[in-house]
C-alpha cells in the first residue's frame, strides 16, 4: 500500500509550476521559522532524517492533504517531539513545567548553526553488500513496491516507479537504508545507484517520450532484467 504523500506522477494535482528566479526564499516569515525549529530540533539527536520523513508521510491524510507544505513540517516535528519523549501534550500546550530541560545542554545555538549546515549528514558508509549492477545494465524495480521491512513504512522506491525497466547510470556508492533507519532498524547501509528511465516506462501518456527520468535507487529496490 502507497500513502498518500506518495504522489509523483499522480493525474489530477495539476501542473508544477516553477517560481521564477528572483523569488523569495522563504513565501512567508514562518516559513523560515518553521524551517529552523524542524532543524533545530533535529540537532538534539533523538532521530535521523529518515525518521522525520516517515513522521511527515504518516500523517492522516486530511491533514496531509489540507495542511501547507510547512505545516506538514510542524505537524510531523509536533508528532515526533511528544513520541520520542522529549515534550508532552502539556508542554505543546504551554502548560509544562518551568525546569530545565534534560536535552537543555544540547540545544543548538545561534553561533553552531552555519557550522552544522556546512556539515550536514552524511548518508555514505563502507561495508554492506557489495555492489551487483555495473554502469549500464537493464534493471526492473521491484513489484509491488512499498517497504518490506515495515508494513507501511518508509521505502524512497516511489509508486510511479514500481515494476519498471531503466538502465544503470552509475554507482552512487553504499548509503544508509532509509527503510531500515526510519524505523530504528539500524543503518542497514547498501549500494545506492542512479537508474535512468525513459518517461513512456512511467507513465502512459508523458509530455515527451524522449524524456528521461534519473532515480536514486536502492540495490535492494532493484532486479535484474
Amino acid at each position: 500500500m502507497t500513502r498518500l504523500h506518495d504522489m509523483g506522477g499522480r493525474f489530477g494535482d495539476g501542473p508544477v509550476r516553477p517560481e521564477g528566479a528572483n523569488a523569495p526564499v522563504f513565501a512567508a516569515e514562518w516559513h523560515a521559522r518553521a524551517l529552523a525549529v524542524t532543524l533545530a530540533c533535529g540537532a538534539l539527536g533523538q532521530w535521523n532524517i529518515d525518521t522525520s520523513r516517515h513522521a511527515r508521510e504518516k500523517l492522516a491524510p486530511l491533514d496531509y492533504t489540507r495542511f501547507s507544505y510547512y505545516e506538514i513540517w510542524l505537524a510531523a516535528l509536533a508528532d515526533l517531539l511528544v513520541q520520542k519523549g522529549v515534550l508532552s501534550e502539556d508542554d505543546l500546550a504551554g502548560q509544562g513545567g518551568d525546569g530545565p530541560h534534560p536535552l537543555a545542554d544540547r540545544k543548538l545555538s545561534a553561533d553552531a548553526v552555519a557550522a552544522m549546515l556546512a556539515k550536514g549528514g552524511p548518508a555514505t558508509r563502507t561495508g554492506g553488500p557489495e555492489p551487483v549492477f555495473s554502469d549500464g545494465q537493464s534493471v526492473r524495480t521491484r513489484h509491488p513496491g512499498g517497504s518490506r521491512l515495515v508494513d507501511g513504512g518508509h521505502t524512497r522506491l516511489p509508486a510511479y516507479a514500481t515494476g519498471a525497466t531503466g538502465r544503470i547510470l552509475r554507482l552512487q556508492g553504499t548509503h544508509v537504508l532509509p527503510d531500515s533507519a526510519a524505523h530504528g532498524l539500524g543503518e542497514a547501509p547498501e549500494p545506492l545507484y542512479a537508474v535512468v528511465f525513459p518517461a513512456g516506462e512511467l507513465w502512459s501518456h508523458p509530455e515527451d517520450p524522449a524524456d528521461e527520468v534519473v532515480l536514486d535507487l536502492w540495490q535492494s529496490y532493484l532486479e535484474a532484467v
